[in-house]
């Protein structure tokens, strides 16, 4: 008696358990360091943040961080690696994936004058990202912050991110 043929075996092997993600190669991840070190010199490098919002997701989600870490290792890194991409809006985009596995919700840009609009690539570098989740006792996400908040844009953060009326 023969065995399952080799398609289903491998078939039957990846519907039992969630892929993991391939790291990066060590090339492509180096590229990828260098180009966001480059590009996020003298800006806010939200790397230590979305750090910070993987080991939250990873204690209250496990399977939202696994799409987390597979989202980096095979999109991400790769993306900001690549010679024609903007590693800061690539890096931005990862925070809009991670905000949204946090919380459902919705994804805004607030220009230095305080008008919100809905999140659209490419994000100018002096608007502030935040993500607001539906539930509406949860606070702002934040995806990306500028170097420097516009009074309007601090008072925004400031609401909805710290949920205080001032700081």
């Amino acid at each position: 008696m023969t065995g399952p043929a080799r398609g289903d075996s491998l078939r039957a092997a990846f519907t039992r358990a969630p892929l993991a993600a391939m790291p990066a190669p060590a090339d492509v991840r180096a590229r990828a360091d260098a180009r966001s070190d480059s590009v996020l010199k003298g800006s806010r490098d939200p790397r230590d943040y979305y750090r910070e919002r993987l080991r939250a997701l990873k204690a209250e989600n496990p399977d939202a961080f696994r799409r987390a870490l597979a989202y980096y290792e095979d999109r991400l890194i790769p993306a900001v690696a690549a010679e024609d991409s903007d590693p800061r809006a690539e890096w931005l985009e990862y925070g809009r994936v991670l905000a949204t596995l946090f919380a459902a919700g919705r994804t805004v840009q607030i220009d230095p004058t305080g008008r919100a609009s809905e999140y659209a690539r490419p994000v100018p570098a002096d608007h502030l990202v935040l993500h607001l989740p539906d539930a509406p006792a949860r606070p702002a996400l934040i995806v990306g912050i500028p170097p420097r908040l516009s009074p309007a844009q601090k008072a925004t953060h400031d609401l909805l991110v710290k949920q205080s009326l001032g700081s």
